[in-house]
């Protein structure tokens, strides 16, 4: 009993070794699973982090194409943008180049029609029977001497922006003038509502130029709306802060501005691209005027360093704003009227220069009726020649003389013979600079053709009591 016992006590002591063999290898297993848990979990989160970076790399690298196809997809709208202001322009260019060169051809044959009938009515009575038709002759001569002037101011060489200008004296002069109330006749159910800014800013301009500009906007708000309706004018000093994006690109800057809208037909996207082309019109030919209002409007505004944005919605009706470069310069003082006594000559000695028969013998009379003595030549190199063994009181040169040399070379060889030479330049186009080469030699103002008695004995009395 003793021996079962002990084989009893000795199976038990076995099996608790084995047991505490078993346990050791269950908690060394527990512990190597627990170790690979944590290596998993480890393992996993380094996974986790990994996929994690790497997410956001690619959604770095996704934003930064995004960007970049939005960057290009701009850049090319850009391009695209610049290419048709860029083809707009060369367009405007060359129709305004053949404007430019018609204008000036017609000008020389206008000469005769405008000035002429100007000296034969200084010699007839009052109730001589030629008067009447005579006027009639000079007011068509002036009527087809504006529209050259459209001509030119299409082609950029028509605007002389020298003087200090009042936009809101201009808008007010031209709405009490008998053009303006010749317009309302033909549109009465068309009312205007004027909204102008006190004492604004001045700009430097041409006050003809900007009064055409009004009338071709108010004219063309009027026609667009057959029924009637308003348009309202507003002006107002505009500090631009940042570039504005539109028809033009407005920089930044301080300007007056000039808006008018109407309630009109309102104007397609595709008629918007053509609107300032000359002759581009909705309108029947011949009822609304010559066809150039709009390109009048946008060689003006681009001769006095402006900016055009039109706004338009079809049936809606159209904002054009125009931006005009602010001066600080303060207004002249209002000139007082002269009398043909007071641009008289007293026999001084004249030479016109010009390759243009009709002009020279147009000018010629006009100065010997003012009490000139005149010698005309028919080029530079005439000029030249005659002043080699003559003298002059005063030279008035034309700039342009093909094929020999023009005005300002003209100049500056008379120059060499008589360094102090007087002059004065005349011309077709507008002030070039040429033209301001020449005055920056010595020559004196400078005058437009067609002339008249008034701007021709002007000019020349101010530079001979120079």
């Amino acid at each position: 009993m003793q021996a079962d016992l002990s084989y009893q006590i000795q199976t038990g002591e076995n099996d608790f070794d084995e047991f505490k063999i078993i346990f050791k290898a269950l908690n060394s297993m527990a512990q190597t699973i627990a170790m690979q848990i944590r290596e998993l979990q480890k393992a996993q989160s380094d996974l986790s982090q990994r996929v994690s970076d790497r997410t956001a790399e690619l959604q770095s690298a996704n934003n930064l194409l995004q960007k970049e196809i939005e960057d290009r997809i701009r850049s090319e709208q850009a391009r695209l943008q610049l290419e048709k202001r860029l083809l707009r322009a060369q367009k405007m260019e060359a129709i305004g180049t053949l404007a430019g060169g018609v204008a000036h051809d017609l000008n020389n044959i206008l000469a005769g029609i405008v000035s002429y009938p100007e000296l034969i009515l200084l010699d007839l009575p009052e109730e001589h029977p030629l008067r009447k038709p005579l006027l009639r002759i000079q007011s068509s001569g002036e009527r087809a001497a504006a529209i050259v002037q459209d001509l030119l101011t299409l082609s950029r060489r028509g605007v002389m922006v020298s003087k200090v200008i009042n936009l809101n004296t201009i808008l007010q002069n031209y709405l009490s003038s008998p053009e303006f109330q010749k317009m309302k006749s033909y549109h009465p159910n068309v009312r205007i509502e004027v909204s102008l800014q006190s004492d604004p800013g001045n700009i430097l301009g041409s006050q003809i130029h900007l009064s055409k500009t009004i009338m071709n906007l108010l004219t063309n708000a009027a026609e667009a709306m057959p029924e009637g309706g308003r348009i309202t004018i507003v002006t107002q000093d505009r500090y631009v802060d940042m570039p504005i994006s539109g028809y033009d690109d407005v920089k930044e800057g301080d300007y007056v501005s000039l808006a008018v809208s109407d309630e009109g037909t309102g104007i397609s996207k595709a008629d918007i691209e053509r609107i300032f082309e000359p002759f581009f019109t909705r309108k029947e030919m011949g009822r609304s005027g010559t066809g150039l209002g709009m390109s009048v409007v946008w060689g003006t505004v681009k001769d006095h360093d402006g900016y055009i944005d039109v706004q338009s919605c079809e049936g809606q009706g159209t904002t054009f704003t125009l931006y005009f470069p602010l001066s600080r310069s303060q207004l002249p003082e209002s000139e007082p009227s002269v009398s043909i006594e007071s641009y008289k000559g007293n026999g001084e000695t004249i030479l016109v220069v010009d390759d243009v028969e009709e002009q020279r013998q147009i000018a010629t009379q006009l100065l010997q009726k003012l009490g000139y003595s005149v010698h005309d030549v028919s080029s530079g190199e005439a000029a030249v020649e005659y002043l080699h063994t003559e003298s002059a009181d005063l030279v008035m040169l034309d700039m342009i003389m093909p094929p020999g040399i023009g005005g300002l070379e003209t100049y500056r060889k008379i120059l060499a013979l008589h360094p102090e030479q007087k002059a004065i330049i005349a011309s077709g186009f507008s002030e070039s600079t040429q033209v301001q080469e020449a005055q920056l030699l010595g020559a004196g103002c400078y005058i437009k053709k067609p002339y008249s008695l008034e701007n021709i004995g002007l000019a020349v009395k101010k530079e001979l009591n120079n």
